[in-house]
């Protein structure tokens, strides 16, 4: 497993090459679509920024952690839970747990997300996996949004950042 974190803020770019393209890597291949690294880069931007690997609930003391981590943002009653367990996930989830030397348990995952972005982005696949419907096409920003507030459930949604976000997505891709 290399874990070698990125300094932040990173670029959609760097997101994209260097964490989204190795997490697909731990996954079946018809999980990697132009449509989910879309709503992955979108979500990212859209939860972190790219800029901070745990939830900030006070922009003036960043380094108090809020209950969400990764770039991702999962929650381990949440996302985390929901991956490991969800019988669409829960055994790619043990294979992506084990590829990176983490026990796969809420717990044990939950602690990892701010220390391995790989991790925190194959798991975010694995939570869109999760939803029964077909992913939206990837230059619907609709559709995206509904999908994202349909899987992550987002306490605070932001609906005016969503279309800007999904658009940097569709550009860094090439799906614009």
């Amino acid at each position: 497993m290399t874990n070698r974190l990125l300094d932040l803020p990173i670029t959609p770019h760097d997101f994209v090459g260097q964490i989204i393209e190795p997490a697909l890597d731990l996954l079946p291949a018809r999980m990697g679509s132009i449509e989910a690294r879309v709503m992955l880069l979108a979500i990212a931007l859209q939860e972190s920024g790219l800029a901070h690997r745990w939830q900030v609930v006070d922009l003036r003391r960043p380094a108090i952690k809020g209950p969400a981590r990764g770039l991702m943002q999962f929650e381990k009653g949440g996302g985390v839970k929901g991956v490991l367990t969800h019988a669409a996930s829960r055994d790619y989830a043990a294979d992506v747990c084990f590829a990176r030397g983490v026990v796969a348990a809420p717990a044990q995952v939950y602690d990892a997300l701010d220390q391995d972005d790989v991790l925190a982005v194959a798991l975010g696949r694995l939570l869109l996996w999760t939803d029964p419907r077909a992913l939206p096409a990837a230059d619907d920003v609709l559709g995206g949004w509904n999908l994202y507030q349909r899987v992550w459930r987002p306490g605070k949604p932001h609906p005016e950042k969503w279309a800007g976000n999904h658009a940097v997505a569709r550009a860094a891709l090439g799906a614009a």
